[in-house]
C-alpha cells in the first residue's frame, strides 16, 4: 500500500467512494426502494360521500341514551326512544314526568335542543351545530381511513377532503379497486347488545329463521327492535334498536391467543374506557343468564351467554376467526375506530401506469438537461472547480433519493419538479464559496487558506438562503395536501441534501485535490 493510497482511504473522499458504489447499485434498483405515487406509477382513485345525516342521528341518539338512562335511576318506567327525520323522541308515562325531564335536561349543557310537546321531549340540532358535526365527521373519518391504511402498509396514499362531505382517496400501485374499497369501505361499527326473549318462551334466545323469531312474538316485533343474524351458524336474534355500548367507547384492542375447549382459540381482547366499563358493567349485570350479541357492521360475531357481571371493562370477541390474518383484520379496523358518520362510494376508477412512464421519463430528461446545462456553464465559468460543482449536484440528486426510500417517502410528479428545482439552487451554494475563494486569491492569499476562508466566509450566506426556502416548504408541508404535500417533501430533503453535499463534499474535494494529491492550485 503507497503512502497516497493510504491516504485516500483515510481521507473524507474515500466514505464518498463508498456511497457511490451503494448509490448505483440503489438506482438500478430504484423501484425496489422508492414509493412512486398515483401520478407515476398508477393506482386506485376513490371518492367517498360521508352520510352527515347519520352522524346528526347518532349526535341526538347518543345524547337521548345517556339522558333515559340518567332518568330511568330515578323513575320506575323507562321513556319510549325513538329517531325520524332529523328529530329524536322521548316519550314519557305522563306531562309531569316529561316536564320534570325537560328541566332536569336544561340543567345541563348539551349541544342537543330539546322541546316539550305534550308527554315527549323532541330533541334537535341547531344550524351551528350541525355545521360543526359535519366538519368533525369528514375530519374523523379521514383520520380512521389514515390509520386504517397504515396499517395495512399500503404505499404512500393521498386522503384529502373535497368540499363539506366528501373525501378523495388516492391508493398508488393498486389497481384492484374491490380490494381497496374492502380495506376502506368497512363501517367497523362494534355494539354489544343484549338479546330480547319473548315471555312465552324465555329460554328460546335463538332461531334459525327470521319467520320463526317473529312468530314466536306473535307475528309483531316490539317497538325500537331489530333482527340480526350470525352469518357463521344461520342464527337470527332480536335484540334493541339503539346499542348503548359501541365502539366509540373503547379504549384498547388486541389480538389474542386463548385456550378454549377445541385447544387454542383465537381472538380479540376489548377494554372499554371508564364511561364504557360502567355501561358495560350495568349490561351484564341486568342481564345475568341471558346472552349478549357482539355485532360488528350489522352482523353477530358471537352471542355469549353473560355468566357473571363483568365489570373490570374487559372482553373477548371470539369464536369467529378462523385465521390470525382475520383476527388481525378486525383489531385494526376497530383499533382505527369506527367512522363517525357512514360513507359510500361515489367514484372509483385505476389510473395506469403509462402516464408516469412518461412523466418519470421526462423529469429525467428535465433533470439530465438542466445537469447538462449546468455543466457546461461550470467548466466554462469555473473550469477545474466547476466539475467538482457537477459532482456535488449529482451526489445531492442521489441522497434526496436516498432519504426518501429511508424514510418511506413517495416519489410523485411534483416531487420530480422539486428535484429539478433543487438541482438549480445547489448550484448557487458552489458559486458562492467560489466566488469568496476568487477574493481571498486576488487579495494574495494562498490557496490552501482562500479555500479555507471562502467556505467559512461564505457558509453563513448559504444557510440564511437555504433557511429561508426550508421555512417555506415546511409551511407548504403542514397546511398543503396531495401534490403540494408531495413537492414540499421533495423540496426540505433537497434543502437538507444540499446543506451537506455543498458544505462537505464540495470541501472534501478540495481537501482532497490539494492535501492527497499535493495540488498547489486548483483552477476557478
Amino acid at each position: 500500500m503507497t503512502i497516497s493510497f493510504r491516504k485516500f482511504i483515510f481521507s473524507s473522499l474515500f466514505a464518498w467512494l463508498l456511497i457511490t458504489i451503494v448509490g448505483v447499485y440503489f438506482l438500478i434498483n430504484l423501484r425496489q426502494y422508492i414509493r412512486f405515487g398515483i401520478d407515476l406509477a398508477g393506482g386506485t382513485y376513490i371518492t367517498l360521500e360521508v352520510d352527515v345525516n347519520k352522524a346528526f342521528e347518532n349526535e341526538i341518539v347518543s345524547t337521548m341514551q345517556s339522558f333515559s338512562q340518567k332518568i330511568s335511576l330515578t323513575t320506575e318506567k323507562k321513556p319510549t326512544l325513538s329517531y325520524a327525520d332529523g328529530q329524536g323522541t322521548l316519550v314519557f308515562p305522563s306531562v309531569l314526568e316529561a316536564s320534570q325531564a325537560e328541566q332536569l335536561f336544561l340543567q345541563e349543557e348539551h349541544d342537543v335542543q330539546v322541546k316539550l310537546v305534550e308527554n315527549k321531549l323532541e330533541f334537535s340540532l341547531s344550524s351551528l351545530t350541525k355545521d360543526r358535526i359535519k366538519q368533525t365527521a369528514l375530519s374523523s373519518n379521514i383520520e380512521v381511513l389514515h390509520t386504517r391504511l397504515d396499517e395495512y402498509s399500503v404505499a404512500e396514499i393521498t386522503i384529502a377532503a373535497q368540499g363539506d362531505r366528501h373525501i378523495v382517496v388516492e391508493i398508488p400501485q393498486e389497481q384492484d379497486i374491490q380490494r381497496a374499497k374492502a380495506r376502506i369501505g368497512k363501517a367497523a361499527l362494534l355494539e354489544i347488545k343484549p338479546v330480547i326473549q319473548d315471555d312465552v318462551n324465555s329460554h328460546t334466545r335463538s332461531f334459525h329463521s327470521r319467520e320463526s323469531l317473529v312468530d314466536s312474538f306473535g307475528g309483531v316485533l316490539p317497538e325500537n327492535t331489530v333482527v340480526v343474524s350470525n352469518k357463521k351458524n344461520s342464527e337470527f336474534y332480536l335484540v334493541p334498536l339503539y346499542a348503548e355500548i359501541t365502539g366509540r367507547l373503547l379504549k384498547d384492542v388486541s389480538v389474542t391467543n386463548q385456550a378454549g375447549h377445541l385447544g387454542t382459540e383465537l381472538g380479540v381482547s376489548i377494554e372499554f374506557n371508564k364511561d364504557g366499563a360502567e355501561k358495560f358493567a350495568h349490561l351484564t349485570r341486568n342481564h345475568v343468564g341471558r346472552q349478549a350479541a357482539i355485532i360488528i357492521d350489522g352482523v353477530v360475531i358471537s352471542a355469549p351467554n353473560i355468566s357473571v357481571v363483568i365489570d373490570n371493562g374487559k372482553a373477548i370477541i371470539s369464536g369467529s376467526f378462523t385465521t390470525m390474518e382475520s383476527a388481525k383484520e378486525l383489531a385494526v379496523m376497530l383499533k382505527s375506530g369506527a367512522f363517525v358518520a357512514p360513507v359510500k362510494f361515489e367514484e372509483e376508477r385505476t389510473i395506469g401506469p403509462s402516464l408516469g412512464k412518461a412523466a418519470i421519463h421526462d423529469g429525467l430528461m428535465s433533470c439530465a438537461i438542466g445537469l447538462l446545462l449546468l455543466t457546461v456553464f461550470s467548466v466554462l465559468f469555473y473550469k477545474v472547480a466547476g466539475v467538482f460543482a457537477i459532482i456535488v449536484l449529482i451526489y445531492n440528486l442521489l441522497l434526496i433519493l436516498f432519504m426518501l426510500a429511508a424514510l418511506g417517502g413517495t416519489l410523485t410528479l411534483p416531487g420530480i419538479a422539486g428535484m429539478v428545482l433543487t438541482v438549480g439552487m445547489a448550484i448557487d451554494a458552489s458559486i458562492l464559496i467560489y466566488e469568496r475563494i476568487k477574493e481571498e486569491l486576488a487579495l494574495g492569499v494562498s490557496m490552501r487558506k482562500a479555500v479555507d476562508l471562502g467556505f467559512s466566509g461564505a457558509m453563513t450566506i448559504i444557510l440564511d438562503a437555504n433557511m429561508t426556502h426550508f421555512l417555506v416548504a415546511v409551511v407548504l408541508y403542514m397546511f398543503g395536501a396531495g401534490p403540494i404535500k408531495g413537492f414540499a417533501v421533495t423540496m426540505i430533503i433537497g434543502i437538507i441534501s444540499t446543506l451537506i453535499t455543498g458544505l462537505l463534499l464540495l470541501k472534501s474535494l478540495f481537501n482532497f485535490s490539494l492535501d492527497t494529491l499535493g495540488l498547489q492550485k486548483i483552477k476557478i
